[in-house]
């Protein structure tokens, strides 16, 4: 990552860095039951699209669903189920920081995410 201390150097890495570099900044913390279920000794992992997450902080504390789309640009989730309305009475899905989310469990049906997180159970 970066190795300099300066926030200002941080920003500009943070703000410059590229879409794969990005998707680590999406991570969330494991529940411990799923840690142990599939035997992962991490304590957070990179969301993706398909998971199911507990919303920890914020307005929408304590719902849960699954992720709907992970914006690496902002950093953001959109999940189902977390909802507010809008003027015109439309409800629209509220985009929410990956480090304030808990993963509940995992979308496995990609062969090659499911490879990786039996090689890092493996570690």
């Amino acid at each position: 990552m970066i190795e300099s201390a300066k926030p200002r150097k941080q920003r500009k890495f943070r703000f410059t860095a590229p879409m794969h570099t990005r998707q680590n900044f999406v991570s969330a913390h494991i529940s411990k039951e799923l840690s142990a279920k599939l035997g992962i000794k991490r304590r957070s992992i990179e969301v993706r699209k398909g998971d199911t997450v507990k919303v920890m902080s914020g307005d929408s504390k304590g719902k849960s669903g699954k992720v709907l789309d992970v914006n690496l640009k902002s950093g953001r989730l959109r999940i189902d189920g977390v909802v507010r309305k809008n003027a015109k009475a439309k409800e629209l899905q509220i985009p929410i920081y990956a480090s304030s989310v808990y993963l509940l469990d995992l979308d496995l049906t990609d062969k090659f995410r499911k490879a990786k997180i039996e090689a890092i159970a493996k570690k």
